[in-house]
């Protein structure tokens, strides 16, 4: 039987609205006990939480939050639901605007389109992954090698169960036999195995210290394996993309700071799984690991949900350094007002688990105490090797650092950025002399197609997975673009959406100025020779991004005629020495 969200739901999604795949997406990406606790005061009871009802009088607390199975239920009075059905009951809200506050609590727009897709279910991968997650806990039981490894970084039995480290024994289809009764093709789709040249399936994961990724609900939805010594392949291992394991949005420790902490004051940002484990076996329960990628914007939006400050813990060398300076441009998007970020290195040769176990816990927390904040990493990273008493190398340092401000979100720090900027320099940006680089409201001249444009776009709408022949330097290029830019917003929006076809990409235009022109596009007849397709269409993008870049050029010469500034004259740099000639080849 249907809840009543479910029912208005699929009522929604029937009629065009709002897809039934988005709703069941957000309320998995969405933590009922943040919603809840914003509104009631909440008390850990056990695994789960609890408070008074708000529905019925009551002195003594029965309405309870389980972060488990994402669902309230009041013992007094019956109510029960879903952090949707919560904002419906609790707030009073219509179904749409409850969509629309919980998609605005984790970042995402709600799209309104045609023809959604039905939701997938994945229970079938969570269980899976869980069965695996058992294989791989009962194994480490069994292996001295990887007991007496993991007391020899420091791991207690009492961490290394909080955790849920396990083992992957070294052995070709150690899992594949233990899980045989899951199926192979699901063990497949969950990352668990991997196919070899011959097409023969093994395990993918093989004599490693195993360590669960959970989401924020504690679903196991993927792993990471580390060697047990240098030299037997990559120090790490993460599973692949699958459609529970996204590494650009999970951070490793989330669940487990949450379950170990009420409050989290603040969150350390660390680059390896034991390090997060060594910090919390010295009783520093608040950090957190990305999964061997470079923290993403997703991922500071997803760490300023649950805390205000965010410190980022990196290596003392070059690369350390490099990887900081990656991160705050990934985090700028994100320092609205109120959210603090610091930068912490470490002295050479010593990582976070290394560190902790050297100095103890206050120790590190003294190192942590005397990071730097962003703004002052900021200028000067920036100022390295300025001379702010030259008036060019003012300029430079004026254009070096107005992209970056212009990616803060408006607000009381961009403001004071800009005043900094000020006094170092005597420039301040002009929000009046400065051409927009947010969204344009699009006019007729805006959303026409060149014939270029609009054969490249009729390759896409015929034959989508013609996208998959572009080169990342073409897709790179395009992603600024999109916007303002019909052909590089289809590009985008396959990338992020590989299995869409032709009437998700009709559904998704709808109500776009040019959506008649597009529909026409889609139905002429399709090229029987794919392969030519895909050569057209990639020297045609190439082409198509020349003649974007002259035109850039075109009116930025025009614009710095009537009112120079360093940040024109940057780009202007940056145009006409942009790449040409990557663009048009595969991967």
């Amino acid at each position: 039987m249907q809840t009543p969200e479910e029912f208005v739901a699929n009522l929604t999604a029937m009629a065009g609205r709002i897809p039934q795949s988005f709703i069941n997406d957000l309320l998995n990406r969405v933590d009922i006990v943040d919603v809840i606790d914003a509104r009631l005061q909440l008390r850990k009871a056990g695994r789960d939480y609890q408070a008074l009802c708000p529905f019925h009088n009551e002195k003594t607390p029965s309405f309870t939050v389980s972060p488990e199975k994402q669902f309230y239920h009041c013992f007094g009075c019956g109510e029960s639901g879903t952090a949707l059905t919560f904002l419906m009951e609790h707030d009073r809200m219509e179904f749409v605007e409850a969509v629309e506050a919980l998609a605005q609590l984790v970042g995402v727009e709600v799209p309104r389109e045609q023809g959604g897709r039905p939701a997938r279910d994945n229970t079938d991968l969570y269980d899976v992954l869980a069965a695996a997650d058992r294989y791989f806990r009962k194994a480490l039981r069994q292996s001295p090698e990887a007991i007496e490894y993991l007391k020899a970084r420091g791991v207690t039995g009492t961490i290394a169960r909080d955790f849920g480290i396990g083992y992957a024994p070294d052995e070709w289809q150690g899992a594949a036999s233990a899980l045989a009764g899951m199926g192979e093709a699901k063990l497949l789709e969950a990352g668990l195995l991997t196919r070899g040249e011959k097409g023969r399936a093994y395990d993918r994961f093989r004599g490693r210290i195993m360590f669960p990724i959970r989401d924020t609900r504690g679903r196991i939805i993927g792993f990471g394996g580390r060697v047990m010594a240098d030299g037997g392949g990559p120090k790490y291992l993460n599973s692949p993309e699958t459609p529970v394991f996204h590494k650009g949005r999970e951070l490793y420790g989330l669940y487990e700071a949450r379950q170990a902490l009420r409050r989290i004051d603040r969150l350390i940002v660390v680059e390896g799984y034991m390090d997060v484990v060594a910090l919390a076996q010295a009783g520093i329960s608040n950090a957190v690991a990305s999964l061997g990628t470079a923290a993403t914007e997703e991922h500071f939006q997803s760490l300023y949900r649950y805390t205000g400050e965010v410190i980022c813990c990196f290596d003392g060398d070059a690369a350390g350094r490099q990887a900081a300076w990656r991160a705050l441009e990934s985090a700028l998007p994100a320092l609205s007002d109120g959210r603090g970020l610091k930068f912490m290195f470490l002295p050479d040769g010593e990582d976070p688990d290394s560190l902790v176990r050297a100095r103890g816990k206050a120790g590190y927390l003294e190192l942590a105490a005397r990071a730097v904040p962003a703004v002052e990493y900021l200028f000067g990273r920036l100022e390295e090797g300025l001379d702010l008493g030259s008036v060019d190398d003012k300029a430079r340092f004026a254009s070096l650092a107005m992209p970056h401000i212009d990616r803060l979100p408006a607000g009381i720090l961009k403001e004071l950025m800009a005043s900094r900027l000020e006094g170092l320099t005597g420039f301040r940006p002009s929000a009046q002399a400065r051409p927009s680089r947010g969204p344009a409201r699009r006019t007729a001249a805006d959303v026409s197609l060149t014939p270029l444009a609009r054969r490249l776009v009729g390759y896409l709408l015929r034959e989508p997975s013609v996208v998959s022949a572009l080169s990342e330097e073409a897709r790179r290029a395009l992603r600024p673009l999109a916007g303002n830019d019909l052909l590089a917003e289809l590009v985008t929006y396959l990338d992020e959406h590989p299995d869409a076809e032709t009437p998700e990409l009709l559904g998704r235009w709808t109500g776009h100025d040019l959506h008649d022109e597009l529909t026409g596009l889609a139905r002429q007849p399709s090229a029987i020779d794919i392969a030519a397709v895909r050569g057209d269409f990639t020297e045609g993008v190439a082409r198509y991004l020349e003649m974007q870049q002259a035109s850039a050029r075109r009116q930025l010469i025009s614009e710095m005629h009537q009112d120079p500034s360093a940040e024109r004259l940057k780009d202007y740099w940056s145009l006409k020495q942009g790449p040409r000639d990557k663009v048009s080849g595969t991967d």
